[in-house]
């Protein structure tokens, strides 16, 4: 029995001393290289679990382990000249206690890598990210709280600003805010309700004239994503330059003051901790479903459609139930279902885990919640096809993926925007026309007008288009890696598809196959910014690859999607096994579903990947 106690004591003294380490520093980096060696070399050896992001611009890391390997931690970054005056913020806790929040916090491995934003402050390729050396000036936690409570006469050490109008903006998540945030009743509180970070720039667009002209006071979880959206503020010239963040944002608030200052409810982090508190126990959350005062995230509860965290209670909660969040209810999205099983009809609610409906099963959406009935529908998809093909010919080629989705799907095709030149090669030439004949370099090539012009999303810095004469000769036998040089033309394609849904829509989701996939997937890492242009709900993406010319962290893109490619390596000639497979990473996880099929570069129809297919799509039904 003693050995028994002193092995609990032990046990406790571990877990006391386990702690999580956040700090962020932006500083250009002249050797990124040889500080990835260092944070390798360094957190391995002191066995920490977390995620480290470098760029040329900075760092931002946020690791776990026992304290005083963190405390080694520190004192070999702060050993670094490029680090001087780091806020290093160490924290005591437990060890993760549930699983899935471990994992999905990214707290089961290290993980370190060079990105090209240390936040992704905007998906949008063509947009330049804000200068951070332009953020807004920095306020101490007393500072800040002498703001608010003196609601609008911010004093500046050097200089008396003017008497201005003072607003709070919040810019985190909706789901952050849900269970703590600023209160303060003389003071205009802003609360974007944004799904993700990225949105944040598209709503201080949308609703600048209420900054424009006030003394701006922004705080966040830490202050990483304020230095970048003060400084996105600030860069929209005169009538926005009186712009404030919280240093070290509402953690070091709420050490400063423990019973909470101004802050309501629980602060969210994003590691194993889930919520930080103050000695205030006042809950601000509410149960999604029964709206009871509820704040714990826990139960990792997701909306079935945009994948964001939700309030569950223990109460409430259920296995394999579908939850909506507040702003897809507010976009119409469906609550309920009804299905014909064998004949016999189930009211169900849509299942949150993917699951395999036989191709027997008869569908029969309807919506509840006061808007009354809908007439079932087919889901209305826009397929983008691959590189040097068209839309007639991508057609012809699903047409069986057409008729065995004919009952819930119908499938729109349209060309790419950037027409090729036609092209044969010296030895046998495959023309591209529509007899698709053979001919020796010797014949005569048939008039062009006779031939279905080939698209492209993407094209070749060098490319020259098509010429309304002549054939051009191919330079070289097929290069498996032609993808890799194709980084021109999107924004070209972006306005196009912009006109298509304009046009032909609305379409619930988009397919794309090779090409197609890469222009899809980056759609859906731009969803919050492209709101109101191109709107969908979900992506089908076929033997897909990432576009050569875009830096997306990976599990950052949340849009529900399905990848379907080879799983054989090698079979798929064009994008390999491993290339499809590091695209379906860059969506965050429990938002994407794989079917790895035994087929090379095709769509398969053939069961099972068919039903995999069609389950995938009765989601949104």
């Amino acid at each position: 029995m003693a050995d028994s106690s002193e092995n609990q004591q032990d046990k406790g003294k571990e877990q006391e001393q386990y702690g999580v380490l956040l700090y962020y520093k932006y500083t250009e980096i002249p050797d990124l290289n040889s500080l990835l060696s260092f944070y390798n070399s360094n957190c391995t050896s002191l066995s920490l679990l977390g995620r480290v992001r470098l760029s040329l611009h900075g760092v931002n890391v946020t690791v776990g382990g026992k304290l005083s390997s963190l405390e080694k931690h520190i004192e070999a970054v702060k050993a670094i000249n490029l680090f001087e005056g780091t806020d290093f913020k160490l924290a005591s806790c437990h060890f993760p206690l549930n699983d899935k929040v471990a994992h999905e916090c990214g707290f089961t491995s290290l993980s370190i890598r060079i990105v090209k934003e240390l936040v992704t402050f905007t998906p949008y390729p063509l947009v330049k990210a804000p200068d951070v050396s332009n953020a807004g000036r920095h306020l101490s936690a007393v500072e800040f709280h002498s703001a608010l409570q003196s609601a609008g006469k911010l004093v500046e050490k050097k200089s008396q600003a003017e008497d201005k109008a003072l607003v709070l903006l919040d810019a985190r998540n909706l789901y952050e805010t849900r269970i703590g945030k600023f209160d303060m009743p003389n003071v205009d509180t802003l609360d974007p309700r944004i799904r993700q970070y990225s949105d944040l720039p598209s709503w201080i667009d949308d609703n600048s004239e209420q900054l424009r002209g006030k003394n701006v006071l922004m705080y966040c979880t830490g202050g990483i994503r304020c230095e970048m959206a003060s400084a996105y503020i600030r860069s929209k010239g005169a009538g926005f330059e009186n712009v404030f963040q919280l240093y070290g944002g509402v953690q070091r608030y709420l050490e400063q003051f423990p019973d909470g200052g101004f802050f309501k409810g629980k602060n969210f982090v994003f590691d194993h901790r889930i919520s930080v508190g103050s000695s205030d126990t006042n809950i601000l959350g509410t149960c999604l479903l029964c709206g009871l005062s509820f704040d714990d995230y826990s139960s990792r509860c997701r909306c079935s459609y945009c994948r964001m965290l939700v309030l569950v209670c223990d109460s409430c909660r259920e296995e394999e139930t579908l939850y909506v969040c507040e702003l897809c209810q507010k976009h119409g999205k469906v609550v309920e279902s009804n299905v014909v099983v064998n004949g016999e009809q189930q009211d169900i609610l849509p299942q949150v885990q993917l699951k395999t409906i036989s191709s027997d099963t008869i569908l029969s959406p309807q919506l509840h919640g006061g808007q009354g009935a809908r007439p079932p529908r087919k889901l209305r998809i826009l397929c983008l096809h691959g590189f040097r093909q068209n839309a007639s010919g991508f057609k012809g080629r699903t047409a069986s993926l057409a008729k065995k989705l004919k009952n819930i799907a119908e499938l729109v095709f349209v060309d790419a925007p950037h027409e090729l030149p036609f092209i044969y090669h010296p030895c046998v030439s495959e023309l591209e026309c529509s007899d698709e004949s053979s001919f020796s370099s010797q014949q005569i090539l048939p008039p062009t007008e006779t031939c279905r012009g080939k698209f492209a999303w993407l094209i070749a810095p060098d490319s020259k288009g098509r010429s309304a004469t002549d054939w051009k000769k191919a330079d070289s036998p097929f290069d498996p890696l032609q993808y890799l040089q194709q980084t021109e033309g999107f924004d070209v394609s972006l306005s196009y598809l912009k006109t298509v849904f304009s046009r032909d829509g609305p379409f619930d989701g988009i397919l794309g196959f090779s090409q197609g996939a890469a222009m899809a997937a980056l759609l859906c890492a731009q969803k919050g910014r492209l709101k109101g242009d191109i709107d969908f709900r979900f992506a089908i993406l076929c033997s897909g690859f990432a576009l050569p010319f875009v830096e997306i962290e990976s599990g950052s893109i949340n849009c529900p999607s399905l990848h379907i490619f080879g799983c054989v390596p090698g079979k798929d000639r064009q994008i390999a096994n491993k290339t499809s497979r590091e695209l379906s990473s860059l969506f965050e996880d429990g938002c994407s579903v794989i079917i790895e099929h035994d087929c090379g570069h095709i769509i398969p129809t053939r069961t099972p990947y068919i039903d995999e297919i069609k389950g995938f799509l009765q989601r949104f039904l």
